[in-house]
């Protein structure tokens, strides 16, 4: 990955994307080799540490707090960033009240941002399924990574949540400078957005270059088609 590229891994079903997304964010432990962000190995870290690091992620299940309001789920997200101790929190000191008040400026910006301002008080439970998905997006926001991982983003999304889904992307990458790698079936979003494509199949690396190059790659229609229709 380059620091501002938006690269998208695809293959077919089993080919081992989210399971390189869990052994990248430290769920899964690798069996051999190194994985390197920033100049250093996160190799072992557990995953807050991962994503301390500036590594944020979603989910190809839905992850968030059901239970919180939009506003509340965003915030759970700053937990890294918060400079207040505990103990400033517990007396309600003037520092940590002027924290609490940077931390919700900065979760309105981001439900701004991500169209969540007008429902930010809803119960996340209550809301249709494309903005569960912005809300879980806005979260890994708000700890303020540097690579946001997005697995599926599109899942169960409806056209016109796809196309607002592209725009948001792009926003994420042009106006927060965030470098983004997505695993993603939606093929018009891969071929819609993506600088570059990573193709797995079977757990390994068979193609990778634009999405022009890797939609006319034999390897890859062989893939997600067969033999016969690659021939």
């Amino acid at each position: 990955m380059h620091e501002g590229e938006i690269v998208s891994l695809i293959g077919p079903n089993g080919a081992g994307k989210t399971t390189a997304f869990n052994v990248i964010t430290g769920i899964y432990p690798p069996s051999a080799g190194d994985i390197r962000f920033a100049g250093r190995s996160v190799v072992g870290l557990a995953p807050h540490r991962v994503c301390a690091s500036g590594i944020g992620r979603t989910f190809q299940n839905l992850r968030i707090f059901p239970n919180l309001s939009v506003r509340d789920n965003v915030l759970v997200g700053f937990t890294l960033g918060n400079r207040a101790s505990l103990l400033s929190a517990l007396v309600r000191l003037p520092s940590q009240r002027r924290e609490e008040q940077r931390l919700q400026a900065e979760a309105g910006a981001l439900l701004r941002l991500l169209g969540l301002a007008e429902i930010e008080d809803q119960l996340a439970r209550y809301l249709a399924y494309g903005d569960q998905r912005r809300v879980e997006i806005a979260r890994a926001l708000a700890a303020q990574p540097r690579m946001m991982m997005l697995d599926e983003p599109a899942a169960g999304m409806n056209p016109a949540e796809v196309d607002d889904l592209n725009a948001l992307i792009r926003r994420m990458r042009d106006e927060l400078g965030k470098t983004i790698l997505l695993v993603e079936h939606h093929m018009n979003v891969v071929m819609d957005i993506s600088d570059r494509v990573i193709v797995m199949d079977q757990g390994r690396k068979i193609a990778e270059g634009t999405p022009q190059e890797v939609k006319r790659d034999p390897r890859v229609i062989q893939a997600y088609l067969g033999s016969e229709a690659a021939a």
